[in-house]
């Protein structure tokens, strides 16, 4: 795919951060295609970024908190605008000390505005529907460029007012086929208007290794993502505490940071697991993939809402990782049970030690879910055909179509069929 002169914005609230190597991803891949994509964020994330791509990625983001101040003043021509920008803020279903907190948003969105139009922007694409969200429909009403944004959980984890967010919104896109389906039932948005875009992996860098040795602890599972109680660790310790007492030689390498690392360290104590859980901090990619070529599974346990389709789980696929995941947004979509991966209910600690004891037991199958889950990774996971995705669907969105044709239908079509 290859696109002239076309000035695309990308919104990503606090980043670079460890979860993002993804957008890095998708940016590369755009850039490739003749994009000119400009990054802007919220704020500067809080905490380091372990990613080596991390210190250019900033330098080249634009934080539009705090706003300049040489983008206080309105032009008269915007004077409009700043009306209708007033009243959305008004009309929000929040509380008063919220309303507040949007006008903050609002004095970013106009800065954005004097962003887009010094670049040119043709398109802004938000990777949020929280407070992103609602900057990126003010720019608009503010007369800024078109707008489309992603959906990356549950409706609920992002806030309120979704149908005010997406109140001109070329498209909204969702990380998960049930996120898709929340946004036309819940928010209303009409089917045309709504797509299924997953996020993706370099399966050219995200490799098996060329021969995966065995692990002296026995079967070698590693998890990684934030130390955050809604995924599910403790029932991951559990599961593998059960395992372990049948019988089963193991060990887990947990990965990340969060909020929760104390909680997590004392439940790994309360089962006893401390000679059988290695926790190694926050990963850069190199590190990532050097774990996952030792590992023979990869657990994801969460729970409750917020998950949509992990990458953390295609990074795993593609390195012929088998995944023992947690039926949780996308992940029916991702993985088919007993052939790519595993798949137990939300908090099934006896089916996530079922699980660990069939990876445990037998060799064979491990490596027909390996060989299965990277052919998955490649044909519906790799980067560059998600952001081919995205391109397309910004591309048709932008389009005049006739009134018979579908906006979405092609790029959801594909994702499905994935």
């Amino acid at each position: 795919m290859t696109v002239a002169a076309f000035r695309l914005g990308m919104l990503i609230p606090e980043f670079p951060t460890q979860t993002h190597a993804f957008f890095w991803r998708e940016i590369t891949a755009l850039r490739a295609a003749g994009v000119e994509v400009h990054i802007f964020s919220t704020r500067r994330p809080v905490e380091g970024c372990p990613h080596e791509w991390a210190e250019r990625a900033a330098s080249e983001t634009t934080y539009l908190f705090p706003p300049r101040l040489s983008s206080a003043l309105l032009s008269p021509r915007d004077f409009p605008g700043m009306a209708q920008a007033l009243a959305y803020v008004s009309k929000l279903s929040v509380s008063v000390k919220q309303k507040a907190r949007a006008l903050g948003m609002l004095a970013c969105a106009v800065d954005f505005l004097h962003h887009a139009r010094e670049r040119k922007l043709d398109h802004i694409h938000g990777h949020s529907a929280a407070d992103a969200a609602h900057v990126l429909a003010l720019c608009r009403i503010l007369g800024g460029p078109r707008y489309s944004f992603h959906l990356h959980g549950d409706l609920p984890v992002y806030g309120t007012d979704h149908a005010a967010k997406a109140w001109d919104a070329t498209f909204v896109a969702a990380a998960a086929r049930p996120m898709q389906r929340e946004l036309i039932k819940d928010v209303g948005l009409p089917p045309e208007r709504t797509y299924t875009l997953w996020m993706g992996v370099d399966t050219d860098r995200f490799t098996p290794p060329a021969q995966r040795a065995e692990s002296p602890r026995g079967l070698h599972l590693a998890s990684i993502g934030r130390l955050h109680l809604c995924k599910g660790h403790v029932h991951t310790f559990a599961g593998l505490r059960k395992a372990l007492d049948r019988g089963l030689k193991a060990h887990l390498t947990l990965g990340g940071r969060g909020p929760h690392e104390q909680e997590i360290r004392q439940s790994i104590a309360r089962f006893g697991l401390q000679s059988h859980v290695d926790m190694v901090g926050p990963l850069g990619e190199a590190a990532v993939i050097d774990l996952l070529h030792r590992a023979d599974g990869f657990v994801l346990s969460s729970i409750g809402l917020g998950e949509a389709s992990p990458v953390a789980v295609m990074e795993a696929m593609a390195c012929g990782v088998p995944p023992v995941c947690s039926i949780i947004g996308g992940t029916p979509d991702m993985i088919s049970d007993g052939t790519e991966g595993l798949l137990v209910a939300q908090g099934d600690e006896e089916g996530l030690a079922n699980a660990f004891l069939q990876l445990g037991r037998d060799a064979a199958l491990r490596e027909r879910m390996a060989s299965a889950a990277r052919e998955r990774a490649v044909r519906s996971f790799d980067y560059r055909e998600t952001s081919r995705r995205l391109l397309e669907a910004i591309q048709v969105s932008r389009a005049p179509l006739p009134q018979s044709a579908s906006q979405g239908t092609a790029p959801r079509s594909d994702q499905a069929a994935a």
